[in-house]
């Protein structure tokens, strides 16, 4: 949209009284001088819209549904919206994963002085690795960290609508980050990001594909863009280095297992546990089948009317836990 262009379509939003549209024209005029290198202009436009978003009673709300997901909105069928209240320290985590979600956090609550400096954040990243392994939840705890919103894409909403409307829709979801700052998890990144020479493959997913590159190429709003996907070995090569970072995630191994055991069970007594009969029964499971498992022997006690966690008890757990678990 060319600048005349751009300058009239807010006149027109303004006269209308539309503030969202307003907000979000102006997003893309400052997203417009930032690609030019205008980066001081680009920052003071979106200062500027912040204060307006902070006296306008529809950014009040702005957590909630209200200014995305309208009942009858388009995106109401591709996002879905929470606020979450988890934090990364509510996660047990590799010190080397925490230091670098820790260095997201922290570019991102200093992006306005990187800019300054024509320097970027990290807000792109690709999280990898098998199911139960802490991604999605990474997604949450970013945005519990950041005080912001989190939307998920509902691959339904895409899937469903795939022959060709999958690339206007995906358009419409990069178009509300820039009117909604919030981390934008893309779950099951797979089921569109999936390599273009599979010989299964169709002409128009892998249009779909290009459309995706295009258009994370070329965001350039203030929230997180997280992609996180239980099958690396199925992505396109192309979106590895579209990404921030690429962070994989891995089984937990004997400390990571003891810490999630401990944390879980903080309010039994588990001075009577024998760790090491405990850790290898741990082998292979996931940070989510060791929680579960862990519910299951305090649901055990709770019932039994037990203060403390046997180690029959847990390993019961995590056997069943092992027997249920997918290979």
């Amino acid at each position: 949209m060319s600048r005349a262009n751009q300058v009239l379509a807010l006149l027109k939003s303004h006269i209308s009284g539309d503030d969202q549209q307003f907000l979000s024209i102006a997003m893309q005029v400052a997203a417009h001088e930032a690609h030019l290198g205008h980066t001081k202009l680009a920052e003071q436009l979106r200062e500027l819209i912040d204060k307006a978003r902070k006296k306008s009673a529809l950014t009040e709300h702005r957590v909630g549904p209200v200014l995305v997901l309208q009942p009858k909105s388009e995106l109401a069928s591709l996002l879905s919206v929470c606020q979450p209240e988890i934090r990364l320290a509510s996660m047990s985590l590799p010190r080397s994963t925490r230091s670098r979600l820790d260095r997201v956090i922290l570019e991102y609550k200093q992006q306005t002085r990187l800019r300054e400096h024509s320097l970027r954040p990290r807000r792109k990243l690709l999280l990898l690795g098998p199911p139960g392994t802490g991604k999605t939840m990474t997604a949450a705890a970013l945005a519990g960290e950041l005080h912001l919103p989190l939307f998920t894409l509902l691959l339904e909403g895409v899937i469903t609508k795939f022959m060709g409307e999958t690339a206007s829709k995906l358009r419409a979801v990069f178009d509300a980050m820039y009117t909604n700052e919030a981390v934008y998890l893309f779950d099951e990144f797979d089921a569109i990001g999936a390599r273009r020479d599979q010989i299964n493959d169709v002409g128009e997913i892998r249009r779909v594909l290009n459309s995706f590159l295009q258009l994370l190429d070329s965001n350039d709003s203030r929230g997180l863009i997280i992609a996180a996907t239980n099958h690396a070995d199925l992505l396109d090569s192309a979106l590895f280095r579209r990404f921030d970072d690429v962070i994989e995630y891995v089984k937990p191994d004997d400390d990571i297992a003891h810490q999630i055991i401990a944390n879980r069970l903080t309010s039994f007594d588990l001075s009577g546990l024998e760790w090491r009969t405990v850790l290898e029964a741990t082998r292979n499971l996931s940070q989510a089948d060791l929680t579960r498992a862990s519910d299951e022997a305090a649901k055990n006690a709770v019932l039994s009317h037990l203060e403390a966690i046997s180690t029959d008890s847990l390993i019961t757990a995590l056997a069943e836990r092992k027997a249920s678990s997918r290979p």
